[in-house]
């Protein structure tokens, strides 16, 4: 026998064995459970567009009876034993429900099972899941799972990879009695994704287990996921972790490593979270760092220099923090760097020459740049999105070499009012064939730019508030309405535009062309745009009513036509609009009924129908307006009783009804707590009656606290698309507050038939600017609480039947500008001292029994009291009438006791009780 038989002798089995186990056969049970878990679903071949994929298969078509299963695609079989021990159906088209009871929890054999991008209609993750021990990686992301993880997720004790949640659809929660048992028994995870999983209640103790995992972690993803509190620096520390995203976590504070940070870290994502401090130089140890996102934190300080030895990085975002000083000068010349964010910071000083040229994105916005555009970024070939607007940069720029970046697909230069950009010398094809967004808002622009003509997939066009005049050119409306087919947001606002109005495409959903001197009537087709979000025609000269066709634009967020001469009714159906949020037709000529069908759930927050004819009753529908936050009926004709039904609007702030024909008593109808965030009240120039409304007075809880650490200012609105406004009459003149600060608050019941006397709860409105109740019938005197009102600027009390003396307490009011006292039967003498020294005649006319400065009319005695001499007296309850009466009853008994000690001597009695005293 020769050598080559006895090695086929000696090899036989192995052959076999070989032979065998390749052709082994899936086993019975996992067949006919793989088999009923895809019956139990559809198939649903749109998932792949719902999830933005390039494409899905549906795998579970291969599975046939009778076949082999481990044969099918996604399956993985043992080899020896045929159990199913791996499943890989992700982005299968899977639709339905996943059953408690489901057979796929019964392959107990698993080791990899992956799920994701499918769609399981809300379904709970049920606690058999616990079942499968042998799992080493499990995926059930991007599923449409909801409810609570349950807790026998933690006998997976051999997982290594855990992803769950996944997109914003997510409604899954974790529980910290779940989170701490699979932390403490999952000791081998390496990979853990729970992003958009509901964690609000994971506290910094339970996060602080992750350093349990710090042999083993390489990759974990907690972003959307609601946590609070501030993260120990130990986690970002992990010797093994290679990719970190905490981002979108607004609650989650923390800080940088200062020392000691040198892990493989590649990947680190803290956008959009509440990290604060500075950037150590700490950060320059993590030599594998690739990608660094600290957007939208509180960062500050320097942006450190030591990061240049950081050679590999190629995406840098910083935006949106505090980071001071130059932009350091290794941004200009890393090799590989493609993304550069620097956009809103402190940045000073100029933009340096760039050396290398990889860069693909750049974005200095919102700097305190200066010096001149620097000519080396049109070196910058690679570029695809240049934002450099609203910065400080100086000097003269010829738009025509923007033509040399082929690739540029997004543009932003507004706002940049100290460059000097010319725009004549433009060929009409120069610019790139593939730009999509363009911003030159405020950049002095004249003429309606001919350079966009070009541009065939236009996504995006800002050409707002420059000088653009005359008429939109024909090509223009044509390409509105053949061309640009992708075209979803214009804005043309604050320019001198005459002529007709543009019809939007049918798929735009911003747009904007309000402060114009566009005329004529708002055509029908441009309501066929039914995706529309944003509709600002304000501040025109369009005349005619609002065509009926706008109730096919049933997708608007924002609808704005003020300050226009509309006429005719307002279309019913803007009531049932289910997105619409902000309503503003005011300063129309519209006239008849306010819509009766404002349907519940709808989203309305803002509603200004203000300046019209509109005559009729209030809707009671207005109820169902639950977002409510501004509601401006004024200057209409509606006559109705007080809308007593709207106090159960928890969000209203800004309730104004002035100058209607409003009649009757003010007075609460039961809720628990009316009007509670109300902050501008205003039902003057009506004729209500009946006492002051003390019932709901006493409830505004919006105008009692004053926000005393709040920093910069905020505004009610949208402060992109939409501001909301109100007229006041603040200081004694009507004024149009452009945008309503968040602390703005004021009364103003003026002009009415109100009786009764003054609420001693008005003093308790802290925060409360103006209080206007002048030209009604109140009688009584001032309470003294009125001197609490430390935040008040105006006073006008005018034209009542109010008495007695003015209440010294009132000179506490530092911030007091103008006081109206006029016409009232006030006496005594004019507080002296504080803001009452600024205040003239006109404030107190009308008064005759009132006396000292301003007016000319001297009280006896007044000459000789010191300015403030009567507060306290006052304060602890006696007036000047007390003090005086005093003062001459002293004087009387002086002259008489002095009498008696200058003729008999020292009386005994006297100095016996001046003894006591000094002992």
């Amino acid at each position: 026998m020769n050598i080559n038989n006895i090695l086929f002798w000696l090899l036989l089995p192995y052959f076999i064995l070989a032979s065998s186990s390749s052709s082994s056969f899936c086993n019975h049970h996992d067949t006919s459970a793989l088999l009923l878990f895809k019956n139990s679903f559809a198939l649903n071949t749109s998932l792949q567009y719902y999830y933005g994929l390039a494409s899905c298969s549906s795998k579970t078509e291969s599975w046939k009876n009778g076949t082999d299963c481990c044969e099918w695609d996604g399956v993985t079989c043992d080899t020896i034993s045929g159990h199913v021990i791996g499943l890989d159906l992700s982005c299968s088209n899977l639709q339905g429900q996943l059953h408690p009871n489901s057979t796929i929890f019964s392959l107990r054999h698993l080791q990899q099972l992956d799920l994701s991008y499918n769609d399981f209609s809300g379904s709970s993750l049920y606690s058999a899941i616990g079942d499968l021990v042998n799992l080493m990686h499990l995926n059930l992301s991007h599923t449409l799972l909801s409810g609570d993880i349950p807790s026998t997720i933690s006998h997976l004790s051999k997982l290594r990879s855990l992803h769950l949640g996944g997109d914003y659809q997510s409604m899954m929660r974790v529980d910290p009695y779940t989170w701490n048992k699979l932390i403490q028994n999952a000791t081998n995870l390496r990979e853990l994704s729970l992003d958009f999983v509901d964690m609000s209640y994971i506290r910094e103790s339970s996060l602080s287990l992750l350093t349990n995992l710090s042999s083993s972690l390489i990759s974990l993803s907690l972003s959307f996921t609601e946590l609070q509190g501030n993260l120990s620096s130990d986690i970002l520390s992990l010797p093994n972790l290679q990719q970190l995203d905490l981002s979108f976590n607004k609650d989650l504070g923390g800080e940088l490593p200062k020392s000691n940070w040198s892990t493989p870290l590649s990947y680190l994502d803290l956008s959009k979270t509440a990290f604060s401090g500075n950037i150590s130089d700490s950060i320059a140890h993590l030599e594998s760092l690739n990608e660094i996102y600290l957007g939208s934190c509180n960062f500050d300080g320097l942006i450190p220099s030591s990061l240049f030895n950081l050679t590999q990085f190629s995406f840098i975002d910083l935006s949106f923090n505090k980071l001071v000083g130059p932009i350091p000068y290794w941004c200009y010349s890393l090799p590989s760097l493609l993304w550069l964010d620097l956009n809103n910071n402190h940045l000073t000083g100029s933009i340096g020459e760039f050396s290398s040229y990889s860069l693909e994105f750049l974005s200095l916005s919102n700097n305190k740049l200066q010096g001149n555009f620097p000519n080396s970024i049109f070196e910058l070939q690679n570029l695809t999105y240049l934002s450099l607007s609203s910065t400080d940069l100086s000097g003269h720029l010829d738009f025509h070499q923007f033509s040399k970046f082929k690739n540029l697909f997004y543009l932003e230069l507004s706002h940049n009012s100290l460059l000097s950009i010319n725009f004549d010398s433009i060929a009409d094809y120069f610019l790139s064939p593939n730009l999509k967004y363009l911003n030159l808002s405020s950049c002095n622009i004249n003429s309606f730019p001919k350079f966009i003509a070009p541009l065939e997939d236009l996504v995006a066009l800002d050409l707002s508030h420059n000088s653009i005049r005359g008429s939109i050119p024909q090509w223009f409306h044509e390409k509105l309405l053949h061309s640009w087919k992708n075209i979803s947001y214009i804005d043309l606002s604050f320019n001198k535009l005459q002529g007709d109005l543009p019809i939007p495409p049918n798929g735009i959903h911003y747009f904007l062309v309000s402060n114009n001197e566009l005329t004529g009537n708002i055509p029908s087709a441009m309501c066929n745009a039914s995706s529309l979000k944003i509709l600002n025609l304000a501040h025109n000269n369009l005349t005619g009513p609002i065509p009926s066709a706008m109730c096919n634009a049933s997708s608007l967020l924002i609808l704005n036509l003020a300050q226009n001469n509309l006429t005719g009714h307002i279309p019913q159906c803007l009531g049932t609009f289910p997105s619409l949020w902000a309503l503003d037709l005011q300063k129309n000529n519209l006239y008849g009924n306010i819509p009766a069908n404002f349907s519940k759930g709808n989203a309305l927050e803002t509603i200004k129908l203000n300046g019209n004819q509109l005559d009729g009753q209030l809707p009671r529908c207005l109820a169902h307006c639950t977002n409510l936050e501004v509601l401006d009926l004024a200057d209409n004709n509606i006559k109705d009783t007080f809308p007593h039904w709207l106090e159960s609007l928890q969000e209203l702030q800004v309730l104004s009804l002035r100058s209607n024909k409003f009649h009757g008593v003010i007075t609460c109808f039961g809720a628990k707590h009316p009007f509670p965030r109300l902050r501008i009240f205003d039902v003057s120039n009506n004729s209500f009656s009946g006492s002051l409304p003390a019932s709901y007075i006493k409830n505004f809880q919006g105008m009692m606290s004053v926000n005393d650490n709040q920093t910069g200012s905020k505004y009610m609105g949208n402060q992109y698309f939409y501001n909301d406004s109100v007229v006041v009459v603040m200081k004694g003149q009507y004024m149009e507050l452009q945008r309503i600060l968040t602390i703005f608050t004021t009364i103003d019941l003026s002009n009415n038939m109100f009786e009764g006397e003054l609420l001693k709860v008005l003093g308790e409105l802290h925060s409360l600017k103006g209080l206007n109740l002048s030209h009604n019938a109140i009688t009584g005197t001032i309470p003294r609480s009125f001197g609490n009102l430390r935040n008040l600027e105006w006073l006008d009390l005018s034209w009542n039947q109010l008495k007695g003396e003015i209440p010294v307490s009132l000179i506490n009011l530092n911030f007091l500008a103008v006081l109206n006292l006029s016409q009232n039967q006030f006496e005594g003498i004019i507080p002296t001292g504080g803001q009452f020294n600024t205040f003239g005649n006109d404030s107190y006319a009308g008064n005759p029994m009132l006396c000292g400065f301003p007016l000319s009319k001297s009280c006896n005695k007044d000459e000789d009291w010191p300015p403030h001499s009567t507060f306290h007296i006052e304060e602890s309850g006696f007036g000047w009438k007390a003090v005086a009466v005093g003062y001459a009853c002293g004087f009387l008994f002086g002259m008489l006791l002095g009498y008696n000690v200058f003729m008999t001597g020292k009386p005994q009695w006297l100095a016996r009780l001046v003894g006591c005293v000094l002992n």
